[in-house]
């Protein structure tokens, strides 16, 4: 890489060799986003400039991120973004880096508030569980625009990344951030459409093999769920429906295999009906949806 003359498709071509003997995941796509980010170009922008050479500069600026990714550190961490939903998200080690998996649980909250020709009510406040990075309720309070939002998140730092994304996407004045522990820092009464949650759910057997890049370097709480990863699903299912309206709905993803197992723990309250699970774009069930009974 001392080489002055390196253009940008021989980089890329040496940066894909190399994390794939390194072992690192997505090793063209990390090429790509990395050299992107060096250079502040788009990854259009390497394929249109294919043939620039890179000066010591750059080329020193590219090597610094290189040696990071190989050590294992994600790509959205080294760059501080992650586009989801297709927003630009910032992303700090204090949040979990949205995933598209949970793309599914945006587009079944979607279709249960875009229903009856559009004319569904959306001037209730709506909830979010677990906020991190602030991804998914950012995502639908613009595809919503009446809703109005709780964001709950037991970590302060990941609310304050939260908060920026809101202000970069203009919702900010829609959305009341709080620091609590689940929903114990709300009185019990039925106020809220919707109450959505992505909260950890990797079992613990589970997280002892899970890649060095997500194990190592993204939030441990943000991911780890108890033994069988219900841990905190559990106790939000069963205080759910006291602060749903009627007719509202609890949407929330879960893990491989969890489905069936969710979806009975919302049966068993007794409060919910029109429980289905939803398959992501692998065809793993990824969302259970229930509705809050309209009447005991």
């Amino acid at each position: 890489m001392a080489n002055p003359q390196w253009t940008i498709l021989e980089l890329l071509k040496w940066a894909t060799d190399y994390f794939q003997d390194k072992g690192v995941s997505e090793p063209r796509a990390s090429g790509e986003v990395l050299l992107a980010h060096a250079l502040n170009l788009s990854r259009l922008d390497l394929y249109l400039r294919y043939d620039q050479p890179l000066g010591a500069e750059e080329l020193a600026r590219f090597k610094a991120l290189v040696v990071r990714r190989r050590a294992g550190e994600p790509v959205a961490y080294i760059t501080g973004h992650k586009e989801f939903w297709s927003l630009d998200f910032k992303v700090t080690p204090a949040v979990l880096i949205p995933r598209p998996e949970t793309e599914t649980l945006v587009e079944a909250v979607l279709e249960v508030f875009r229903t009856e020709n559009g004319k569904r009510k959306t001037e209730n406040w709506f909830l979010e569980v677990g906020v991190g990075s602030g991804a998914l309720l950012i995502a639908l309070a613009r595809e919503l625009p009446p809703t109005r939002w709780v964001g709950i998140d037991l970590s302060a730092p990941a609310l304050e990344v939260a908060r920026e994304n809101a202000q970069r996407h203009q919702v900010a004045g829609r959305i009341h951030f709080l620091q609590a522990n689940l929903l114990a820092a709300l009185k019990p009464e039925p106020r809220f459409a919707l109450v959505a949650a992505n909260l950890p759910y990797v079992p613990r057997p589970d997280w002892e093999h899970l890649p060095k890049d997500i194990k190592d370097f993204e939030p441990r709480e943000a991911l780890l769920g108890g033994e069988d990863g219900l841990d905190l699903i559990r106790p939000l299912v069963r205080s759910a429906a006291g602060i749903l309206l009627p007719g509202g709905w609890l949407a929330l993803e879960v893990g491989e295999g969890q489905a069936s197992q969710v979806g009975t723990l919302l049966q068993d309250t007794g409060e919910f009906e029109e429980i289905t699970s939803i398959p992501d774009h692998l065809g793993i069930e990824r969302v259970i949806l229930g509705r809050r009974l309209e009447t005991k």
